[in-house]
């Protein structure tokens, strides 16, 4: 069956009590998931792996926490555990925008393919001259499935000695995301060296015109699958706080404090500067906290991913880079610090949470700056998002007035130093110089 971008998921057109045992996977494929208790597939797995199957290219749009990465990795899986003789070389190239969605989907690599003897190898910059030569060997010996990040794998490509001529599955993973960090070129350096005939699916979370033009270039008589674009997840309880931008600290810290039954708990912020001093201020106010962002080394990236999954750390804080990237199971909480540029971001930040049949929470800080842009979020999720009263102790919130154009000036009444100029709550007066005066809003 075949789901068009103008025929939406519902329940006529998706049959019910469908089970993986249902596609006939080769036995040790099978066992693997029996072994992790895999029984029912996500609609995006139920209509994604019998078409990967027949062998046909492949778009798929699909939100995060929908079950994509297993979606095209089993039925590639199951081709390769159904060819025990297959040659040791390159069979399936997975491209990912992060580091962090390489090595996730190498690990699911490794879960499912655990009885097959499928060899597998992510390739991402930022390691050690170890992890380089690492790399060199399986790009030149071959591996099953190589999972990469572009600008790391162009490198390798560049040197000569990737064999490519025998790859049979082209996956692109968060195509979307690539294209928005500005990886267009290194995906059709990689994809001319491949072979004419092969089998590329494309996932992408959101479908933009240039998606839609990518495929036109990359597929051949694609099937076409989309599920659920730009809608948070049933489990998500969305709410939002609307706050000047001084007492946001301080109401973040009232959020998470006496929260020692949340053992994840998820903050983004739209900048790496930003990034960096909430987690600060959070450290001196004792709470276990660790930081994420482009700027660390990659050894204290992965460190702090894992210090957050096995919950020696309690709280995350993340910028939007990563809010594709980070699977982790069981998030209670998730935090915007500020609205996100892109109201598709404000959807893959809240679905780090209530993933599956789970349920969380997701609260957004607004300031007045951020108040058209939620507003677009909450057009673009068709559903008002409900504004609870701040906490007494920090006073009156600014008013939501998303289509009020604010007038230049000064300090907000009461926000900020000395007297200058009379703003009230909603408009702008005239030199005040400490935080919210002089017409700055520090942050």
């Amino acid at each position: 069956m075949e789901v068009t971008p103008d025929t939406p998921e519902t329940p006529e057109n998706i049959a019910a009590e469908v089970t993986f045992s249902d596609f006939n996977f080769e036995p040790s494929i099978g066992e693997a998931l029996d072994a992790m208790g895999f029984v029912s597939p996500t609609p995006i797995q139920q209509q994604a792996i019998p078409m990967i199957l027949e062998g046909r290219d492949l778009i798929a749009c699909a939100q995060t926490g929908t079950g994509k990465t297993a979606a095209f990795l089993l039925p590639v899986l199951n081709k390769l555990a159904a060819d025990p003789d297959r040659p040791f070389e390159i069979n399936t190239l997975v491209i990912a925008p992060t580091r962090e969605l390489a090595l996730q989907i190498d690990q699911q690599v490794e879960g499912f393919a655990y009885f097959t003897g499928v060899s597998s190898l992510p390739v991402y910059g930022g390691g050690t001259s170890n992890s380089w030569d690492q790399q060199k060997k399986a790009l030149t010996k071959g591996a099953d499935i190589i999972i990469a990040t572009p600008g790391r794998f162009i490198s390798h490509l560049n040197l000569g000695y990737v064999k490519l001529d025998k790859v049979k599955h082209l996956i692109l993973d968060e195509a979307d995301r690539m294209l928005d960090m500005g990886f267009s070129d290194d995906i059709m350096t990689i994809i001319n060296k491949l072979p004419k005939v092969r089998q590329t699916l494309l996932f992408s979370a959101t479908m933009p015109p240039r998606i839609t033009q990518l495929s036109k270039k990359l597929l051949n008589n694609p099937g076409k699958i989309s599920l659920a674009i730009s809608k948070p997840a049933e489990g998500v309880l969305q709410g939002a706080y609307l706050t000047y931008d001084n007492q946001k600290v301080p109401l973040l810290e009232h959020l998470i404090s006496g929260k020692e039954n949340y053992k994840s708990i998820l903050i983004f912020s739209s900048t790496k500067r930003m990034v960096r001093e909430i987690a600060q201020s959070l450290k001196r106010k004792k709470f276990r906290v660790k930081e994420i962002s482009s700027d660390l080394e990659q050894k204290d990236r992965e460190q702090a991913l894992l210090d957050f999954r096995t919950h020696k750390t309690q709280i995350l804080v993340a910028t939007d880079i990563l809010a594709r990237g980070i699977d982790i199971k069981n998030i209670n909480l998730v935090i915007n610090y500020d609205v996100p540029n892109d109201a598709e971001d404000y959807v893959h930040r809240i679905g780090r949470t209530a993933r599956a049949d789970t349920t969380g929470v997701a609260l957004t800080l607004i300031s007045q700056k951020d108040q058209r842009r939620f507003k677009d979020i909450e057009e673009l999720i068709e559903m008002e998002v409900k504004k609870i009263p701040l906490p007494s102790f920090l006073g009156e919130a600014p008013l939501y007035e998303p289509n009020k154009r604010r007038s230049s000036g000064g300090g907000y009444k009461g926000r900020g130093g000395n007297k200058g100029g009379r703003g009230n709550r909603n408009k702008r007066g005239g030199g005040g110089n400490n935080r919210g005066g002089g017409g700055n809003n520090r942050r």
